[in-house]
């Protein structure tokens, strides 16, 4: 499944307080999220219903960041992947993509 995945380049939206409060994981340090990275795969962080279950995107990746300890290199990529696989035209991705590359002061 998971090369299945990849060979077909898709991205795998993520809700992680989404997740938590539906039980999907107990605890946010129990999140896979981190390890769909490690394997190669495309996750994006986002918010699913943030009335309901709390939290825009900002808060997930906060929370996320905190509970995983994730790395600099990790918050790029994710915030990489959810322009890369948005529907903006290219032209808006590439801008927005040199922007956090900028911001996370990559390849310099």
């Amino acid at each position: 499944m998971i090369e299945e995945i990849k060979r077909r380049d898709l991205a795998l939206t993520v809700c992680p307080l989404s997740n938590l409060a539906l039980k999907v994981v107990t605890d946010l340090k129990q999140h896979p999220l981190k390890k769909m990275l490690d394997l190669g795969l495309k996750p994006t962080v986002n918010s699913d219903d943030p009335a309901y279950f709390g939290g825009q995107v900002n808060q997930n990746f906060i929370e996320i960041q905190e509970a995983l300890d994730l790395s600099k290199e990790d918050l790029f990529v994710l915030a990489k992947n959810s322009f890369s696989y948005s529907l903006l035209d290219e032209g808006t991705k590439k801008k927005y993509i040199a922007e956090l590359e900028d911001y996370f002061e990559v390849n310099k």
